[in-house]
């Protein structure tokens, strides 16, 4: 039996935990490797190549998830900025009232083995009561 690939899960990710933060009444946050192709972000608020962006409902306009890129226009320092940012630049999603959410690994998405390499020791599943 052959694969293909999968897409990456991140932008998959990034939507969900969104939503869940967003509907807990908690404001979104993404960290961003700013210095990564295509990133378009307000330079003046760089440091050290990173990059915090609240993509709070309240506080960006045309929020678009997408799977390629995340894209908002946002206001900073009173002016109007359209920001773009591939998705493989986000590096973390997070609530900024108590810190919840998911960090990526920077060096992208990694799959597991396509098959095991060493067989399971037995064919139960080993679970373990956690009181």
């Amino acid at each position: 039996m052959t694969t293909q690939p999968m897409t990456s899960s991140r932008p998959y990710l990034i939507r969900a935990l969104y939503e869940w933060i967003s509907e807990n009444d908690l404001t979104p946050y993404v960290l961003v490797d700013a210095q990564a192709p295509s990133t378009v972000v307000p330079k003046d608020y760089v440091e050290n190549g990173k990059i915090v962006l609240n993509i709070g409902g309240s506080s960006v306009q045309g929020l678009t998830l997408g799977n390629d890129v995340v894209e908002f226009s946002a206001r900073f320092s009173g002016q109007s900025m359209q920001i773009n940012v591939p998705v493989s630049a986000i590096l973390a999603i997070y609530a900024r009232e108590n810190g919840q959410g998911m960090v990526f690994n920077e060096e992208g998405d990694t799959a597991p083995p396509t098959s095991p390499t060493s067989p399971p020791a037995s064919g139960k599943p080993h679970l373990k009561l956690v009181t």
